[in-house]
């Protein structure tokens, strides 16, 4: 009977277990044609049309709506949790299988966990590097959420699977689902929260709608920015222990706290994630932009990261940004030392973010009539995979990059360097002939993921930590 799928479902069963007819469960407050309507899916009950036939089935509620009994849930919903705390601080791999696992479980009691379950999989997937994989499970959801709205939403799939297309390189999709989820979030007035946040994360990286960014970054109070991982992970051991010890309300009542206490610094990611990009593009054409609010935006990001991973590789980043923010706004000194702090935490570090201090080195370089030249080269070194004997990364912030380098050999005069800088922009983006990383390449582009780990390895990829 829990397989039963729908609420009219699990009425007819449980009235025909029951030995009743249409007529005794509809008594004087129903009419039996109404009941039959129910059973046959051609109506749905109110709350209180659902509280009146549980009372008669001698059933809760629970069992009607979701098609499991509370301590069902009660486990399921331990499981959710457990493969959330996993995901967000522990292992992605060990998450997937856990939220695998429990979908699996789920799917005979409840479709509505059973979903959670599936983009919590799905999540986990995107967060081990496997974009392709976690589309294919993100596109089956996006169905299922279009068909069946009282499983799962449709916005945070799309917003999950802008992002992966992009990241994968299908920019048409990705603008055509960035757009779409816009759209919905514009229609319900959606501006804060988590997954406004979600959203201004997306549009920023895609570069689709940084109206909507900036809104979201201003009207969002800055998220509290303490490191409470020493919390998350003691109520994470509490809640296994309890789990152990058969108690699997206090378990999940637990893994729900510990969860809780994670969520700010996860959504200060997603802040600092929206407020770099904002201002790093507000820089290109610094006549047309906010300067002041890009410089709100870009401290507010380096204070957090500060914060919650210091002396990290986003960290320097986030310096990087705030140093480019103060030379378009002509404060020359300031800009050096932030692009000099940063380097400073980098040693030994290759990709894109030591590549974008020495741009903006050069481009202080230029700005005082000297020579850039050598600190452009660096900047190229650093783009470049030593394993694929000078092959760019395919990456679009590498491409950016490249472009910007060309710009500046530009400015210095130097034509052969400045068209070798955009041939490698357009090969970066796969135009023209590139030669691709082999398997097993050590080399890793470093960005902020989608689902941030602990703080002790915020801002940097599992990838990248293998590497």
């Amino acid at each position: 009977m829990a397989g039963q799928a729908t609420i009219g479902d699990r009425i007819r069963g449980l009235r025909l277990s029951r030995h009743m007819s249409q007529a005794q469960l509809a008594g004087p407050d129903l009419s039996d044609s109404y009941v039959s309507l129910i059973e046959s899916g051609k109506r749905t009950p109110t709350p209180v049309v659902t509280r009146l036939l549980a009372d008669r089935l001698g059933c809760g509620m629970e069992f009607l709506l979701h098609g499991i009994e509370p301590h069902q849930r009660v486990d399921t919903g331990l499981a959710l949790r457990q493969a959330e705390l996993e995901l967000c601080h522990g292992d992605p791999a060990a998450a997937a299988e856990l939220f695998a696992d429990t979908a699996k479980a789920a799917s005979d009691d409840s479709a509505v966990l059973a979903a959670q379950a599936r983009f919590g999989h799905a999540r986990a997937l995107e967060a081990q590097g496997d974009t392709a994989g976690a589309v294919e499970v993100y596109e089956r959801l996006r169905h299922e959420a279009v068909t069946h709205p009282e499983r799962l939403a449709v916005l945070p799939v799309a917003v999950a699977l802008c992002r992966c297309y992009h990241r994968a390189g299908d920019t048409m999709r990705a603008r055509d689902l960035g757009l779409e989820a816009l759209a919905q979030a514009e229609r319900f007035g959606l501006d804060r929260g988590e997954l406004a946040l979600d959203l201004a994360a997306v549009l920023a990286e895609t570069e689709i709608d940084f109206a909507y960014v900036e809104r979201v970054l201003a009207i969002s109070p800055l998220p509290d920015a303490v490191d409470r991982d020493s919390e998350v992970l003691s109520l994470w051991r509490a809640s296994t222990a309890a789990a152990e010890e058969e108690d699997s309300s206090l378990a999940a009542r637990l893994a729900a706290e510990a969860v809780a206490a994670g969520r700010p610094a996860r959504m200060a990611i997603r802040h600092v994630q929206s407020a770099m990009r904002w201002a790093w593009i507000a820089t290109v054409r610094p006549e047309d932009a906010d300067l002041d609010r890009a410089g709100e935006f870009a401290a507010s990001a380096v204070e957090i990261l500060s914060r919650l991973s210091a002396g990290t590789i986003e960290h320097a980043r986030g310096l990087v940004v705030l140093s480019r923010v103060r030379l378009r706004s002509g404060d020359v000194e300031a800009a050096t030392g932030l692009a000099e702090q940063a380097l400073g935490l980098l040693a030994d570090v290759r990709g894109t973010v030591p590549a974008m201090a020495h741009v903006v080195l050069a481009e202080l370089a230029l700005a005082r009539s000297k020579n850039g030249g050598p600190t452009l080269v660096k900047a190229q070194e650093l783009l470049t995979d030593p394993d694929t004997s000078g092959a760019p990364v395919v990456d679009r912030e590498s491409a950016r990059l490249w472009r910007e380098i060309g710009d500046l050999w530009g400015r210095a005069g130097a034509a052969e360097e400045q068209m070798n800088a955009y041939r490698r922009a357009l090969e970066t983006v796969g135009i023209g002939p590139r030669t691709e990383a082999p398997s097993g390449s050590k080399w890793r582009e470093v960005a902020i993921p989608a689902s941030p780990a602990i703080p002790a390895h915020l801002g940097v990829s599992h990838e990248s930590r293998a590497g």
